[in-house]
């Protein structure tokens, strides 16, 4: 799934330029392993919320990838026919109920739908996925006090790249702290190394059982990094926020290819299985493209169907 996020975000990157699609990117290159791990641990009927970056929540969570492309075509086949391009996935029937530009907009969102699982009985989780922007929200550590206060069953995921836009936490926050933020309210915090996909899932998993066992919520902070702009394909360490270096350290720390020379090393496959692997990962990622592209435009008279 990791593959998958990568290359097909590396397309989207290439396809880009050619101006077709009409949206915004926002691209999570390089923090594949937070959404992987977290979305491993969770069952089907269990929601997510996201944020503008979603498409490797999206697809994490189970969502279709031909679906995806074409939303970012703005194509009816795309998951929401073609209005909310790709800061906007959705997907109930996957988990997936939305995704918003709204900085933080998933914290609240997740909250409710832990409340609405809790007070229905029942032991589904609710995930909310933001960064370390988000974390500065006052929604944040409202939602911290209330989820706490009613032992609701939401995981709340910050997703820490370092950068709000180009402003870097240091610049930002007198601590760089965000797992320890819950400690007020009662609510236990771990931070992860957020390019170890194991590590990930491991806390992903207890804070789950935590959930389903109706001991409330639980934050992680995934320490991760993505490689190209906050928004479109380009490596912007030109831009002056960060260094060409900064950037060079964290892609030594890949979270595929370490996972990929673990899997080798434990002779769990072969180097020859991970090409092939990757053969066929890139294989589905160009029948997204070619399905996207010849799918047909929504009809007119849908411009105002589903519109709030």
């Amino acid at each position: 799934m990791m593959l998958l996020i990568r290359r097909t975000e590396e397309k989207i990157g290439e396809l880009y330029p050619e101006q077709e699609m009409k949206c915004a990117v926002h691209l999570s290159i390089g923090e594949e392993a937070s959404a992987v791990g977290v979305c491993a641990a969770l069952r089907g009927d269990d929601v997510i919320y996201s944020t503008h970056r979603c498409h490797a929540h999206y697809l994490a969570k189970g969502g279709n990838l031909k679906r995806m492309v074409a939303e970012l075509y703005g194509k009816a086949a795309g998951c929401c026919r073609g209005k909310g391009g790709s800061m906007h996935l959705a997907d109930p029937e996957v988990g997936m109920m939305g995704s918003s530009a709204i900085v933080a907009g998933s914290i609240p969102l997740a909250v409710g739908s832990a409340l609405a699982f809790s007070m229905k009985g029942n032991d589904r989780v609710a995930v909310a996925l933001f960064g370390d922007g988000g974390a500065e929200q006052g929604s944040f550590t409202e939602c911290l006090s209330f989820a706490s206060l009613k032992s609701l069953p939401v995981i709340f995921v910050c997703e820490n790249n370092l950068y709000a836009t180009h402003t870097h936490i240091s610049a930002r926050q007198s601590k760089d702290n965000i797992h320890q933020r819950g400690e007020p309210y009662g609510v236990p915090g771990t931070q992860i190394d957020g390019n170890d996909v194991l590590a990930v899932y491991e806390a992903a998993f207890q804070a789950v059982e935590r959930c389903r066992l109706g001991k409330g919520p639980s934050l992680l902070e995934c320490r991760t990094y993505r490689w190209r702009g906050h928004v479109g394909p380009d490596y912007d360490y030109d831009l002056g926020y960060r260094s060409k270096q900064e950037l060079e350290e964290w892609m030594r720390r890949c979270p595929i290819l370490t996972y990929e020379r673990s899997l080798v090393s434990a002779g769990i496959c072969s180097q020859s299985d991970l090409d092939l692997i990757r053969e066929e990962v890139d294989e589905e990622v160009a029948r997204a493209v070619t399905f996207a592209k010849s799918s047909p435009e929504p009809e007119m008279d849908e411009l105002l169907q589903d519109v709030y």
